[in-house]
């Protein structure tokens, strides 16, 4: 039996996003999976260098937002087809702004890479086989993580 056991997964997108009005602009989302924390996708991104926004996504979520919609919260997410692409709108909402507004932001990413990178996950850990540490995680809720 091998004794690797593939532990993570991660890939770079270039994605569109459209944010305070403004026409859709290229940046890097950095996607991240580790079993360690197996609902968990990590969304990082980037332009020239600088990290825009960080945000941890459930897996399961992602994988239904490429099939409809779903979301009512700071995230939401559903299918977009343009005739030619398929894509995934990503739609964030941040922190408060002194106008009593918030932060908005829409991401929109390839669907068939997003699809690739989510079947990625599901062979570092398969659905219905996510383990979580009750004591680390109250230990991390206890702690303000």
């Amino acid at each position: 039996m091998n004794s690797f056991v593939r532990r993570t997964a991660h890939k770079t997108l270039v994605v569109q996003l459209q944010a305070g009005g403004t026409d859709r602009c290229p940046v890097l989302a950095h996607l991240g999976y580790d079993a360690a924390d197996p609902f968990a996708v990590t969304a990082v991104f980037s332009h020239d260098g600088r990290v825009l926004a960080r945000w941890r996504l459930d897996r399961e979520m992602l994988t239904e937002g490429l099939r409809g919609p779903v979301g009512v919260g700071d995230v939401r997410l559903g299918p977009v087809s343009t005739g030619v692409w398929e894509e995934l709108r990503m739609e964030f909402y941040g922190e408060a702004r002194s106008d009593g507004g918030r932060q908005h932001a829409v991401v929109f990413a390839w669907a068939p890479a997003m699809a690739s990178f989510l079947r990625e996950t599901r062979e570092v850990v398969p659905p219905g086989q996510e383990e979580v540490s009750v004591d680390d995680f109250l230990a991390s809720v206890i702690a303000g993580g």
